[in-house]
């Protein structure tokens, strides 16, 4: 009995092998009328539907794949004058866009079909070959066929997209930051329905083209970065450097680990990044770091005002290429005054901490554009009474301390969080964090208004880089993500 559950079990593991290495194997190129396309699978991968396009190495990932399979879409070869009528009439083509779209649902379906065969073929084949390797012919051929048909009942079942696909994600391979960012530019917005996505995808497409410089719809519009919790990464600063270049840095806490002058002096080739620095302090940061920052000309806020040279206060609200800013110090920063010494384990912001916060914004709602606080939770009633009292002007949270990208919009009030810059820093390797970095788009002509805000995380194992875009523009969440 011992024997044959053995042989069942190696047949099976053989079949299931050969199988995924076939369906990782199988590529097959397949002509659209717009030009040429390779599908193929990528197991081992978070579920996704990829589009991606290698002549300007970027593309957009969907949801709605239930097994652990990429289906790539990869484009090969363009038809220029396909995509110059596309590029010309955009979306006014219904008849041009469901021709596209009829024939990449056909390739698709023609792959499909070709990858259960090769699978069912490949997984039932080695399996019996193991089986006369084992000489057990009969029971392993029955294990054999079994997972064949367990693979092939699978792909048909998991591996096509279905259901609700998600708001799509834009991604690039390498650390160039700066191509995810103008990936997600050429997008035009939809999340959701997948038509709608791909109708704006091909268009993007063809224009990108055709005619490159015309694709962003936002060109041309300020901006500035976002990042925080460099935790000492010295690493991460040229990336961040070339994500902030052009545009003003605001760094919402945590530059170092405890904020001593020798890491002060590792970290200071921040200033050089972006055209203007914006500081305040985590709970990582220390009193005399900021006085450094501020003596070398950063702009360091706090809930006093603007830090200057030699620990004076000026106004607690400057301007910042046409931002009224201002931002509130961490309460757990280290003190110079205190040997850089605090308990080991800190504790979250108390209620009393909370209400101080909420307290000191209240007076300047109607004056700030732009709120930098590191930490999330020291800004929650904060928030919570712009909630109940909505501001006439939209304001920005600018945020860091959790180390994980996101943003959270309500009516003239968003939260941005650019993540970690420095990937958790030297001393959180175990967490496995993402570089992370924040792009807020916005327009300053007759008043401050945020248009968009672009989240950008980048792998540190393999260089690849992810991007979204989120409108800022428009009263919900939900609709934000169109």
């Amino acid at each position: 009995m011992w024997r044959r559950l053995l042989i069942v079990l190696v047949v099976c593991a053989a079949s299931f092998g050969a199988g995924v290495t076939a369906l990782a194997a199988l590529r097959l190129d397949r002509d659209l009328s717009v030009g040429t396309v390779r599908i193929f699978s990528d197991p081992g991968h978070h579920g996704a539907l990829d589009l991606y396009v290698p002549l300007v190495d970027w593309g957009v990932r969907f949801g709605g794949v239930r097994v652990p399979v990429r289906l790539r879409v990869d484009v090969q070869r363009i038809d220029r004058d396909a995509a110059v009528q596309v590029a010309r009439q955009g979306a006014s083509t219904p008849r041009v866009i469901a021709r596209i779209k009829h024939d990449a649902r056909d390739a698709i379906a023609s792959y499909l079909r070709i990858l259960v065969l090769v699978v069912f073929g490949a997984a039932l084949g080695f399996g019996v070959l193991v089986a006369l390797a084992l000489r057990a012919v009969r029971l392993g051929a029955i294990a054999a066929a079994g997972t064949a048909v367990a693979l092939v009942a699978a792909i048909i079942v998991l591996l096509p997209p279905r259901g609700d696909l998600g708001p799509p994600e834009y991604y690039a391979h390498g650390p160039d930051i700066p191509r995810a960012l103008r990936a997600v530019e050429s997008v035009q917005s939809s999340a959701t329905a997948l038509s709608d996505e791909l109708d704006g995808q091909l268009v993007g497409l063809a224009r990108l083209v055709v005619a490159p410089g015309e694709r962003a719809p936002l060109g041309g519009r300020p901006e500035i970065t976002i990042a925080s919790d460099l935790h000492n990464n010295v690493l991460a600063l040229p990336a961040l450097r070339r994500a902030a270049r052009g545009t003003p840095l605001f760094f919402p806490g945590d530059l170092t680990d405890r904020g001593s002058p020798l890491e002060s002096q590792l970290t200071r080739g921040v200033l050089r990044a972006g055209t203007r620095f914006v500081f305040v302090t985590g709970n990582h940061d220390s009193d005399a770091e900021a006085q450094e920052l501020a003596d070398a000309g950063a702009i360091v806020l706090t809930e006093q005002g603007r830090l200057l040279r030699g620990g004076r206060h000026g106004p607690m609200v400057v301007r910042v290429a046409g931002l009224r800013v201002a931002g509130y110090g961490d309460p757990f920063r280290w003190r110079r005054a205190r040997g850089y010494v605090r308990p080991s384990e800190l504790p979250a912001p108390s209620g009393a901490q909370q209400d101080l916060f909420a307290q000191w914004l209240a007076p300047l709602v109607d004056k700030v554009d732009v709120v930098m606080v590191h930490e999330p939770g020291l800004a929650v009633r904060g928030i919570e009474m712009l909630h109940r009292n909505p501001p006439t002007h939209p304001i920005v949270f600018i945020v860091g301390h959790t180390h994980h990208a996101s943003i959270d919009i309500d009516f003239n009030t968003s939260v941005i969080n650019g993540g970690t810059v420095g990937a958790g820093g030297p001393a959180n390797l175990g967490e496995g964090s993402k570089i992370g970095v924040a792009r807020m788009i916005y327009s300053d002509v007759g008043g401050f208004a945020p248009l968009a805000a672009d989240l950008v995380e980048i792998d540190p194992g393999n260089g690849s880089a992810t991007a979204k875009r989120y409108r800022l523009d428009v009263p919900s969440t939900q609709e934000a993500r169109k």
